[in-house]
C-alpha cells in the first residue's frame, strides 16, 4: 500500500454504509470494497473529507474482533 490516506474521499466511487446504519443520518462509517490499495474507510458526515486505507486482512481481523467482543467498549 503506497498511500494510507486520501484527502478527498468523494473522488472515489462506490461507497456503502453498514446495513445497520439508519436512514436518519448520524455517526456512520462508509467503506469502499475492492479497491486495489486496500479498504478505504470514511466518515459519512464528511464525504468530501479524508479516507483512511486499511490492508484488507487487517480490516477482516478488526471486524472479527468486534463481532467476537474482544474489544472493550
Amino acid at each position: 500500500m503506497t498511500e494510507p490516506i486520501t484527502s478527498n474521499a468523494a473522488a472515489l466511487n462506490g461507497w456503502r454504509k453498514s446495513s445497520y446504519s439508519g436512514s436518519e443520518g448520524g455517526s456512520c462509517l462508509e467503506v469502499l470494497d475492492n479497491h486495489p490499495a486496500g479498504l478505504p474507510v470514511r466518515d459519512s458526515k464528511a464525504p468530501e473529507g479524508p479516507a483512511l486505507f486499511f490492508p484488507s486482512a487487517s480490516w477482516t481481523l478488526f471486524i472479527a474482533a468486534v463481532k467476537d467482543g474482544r474489544l472493550p467498549a
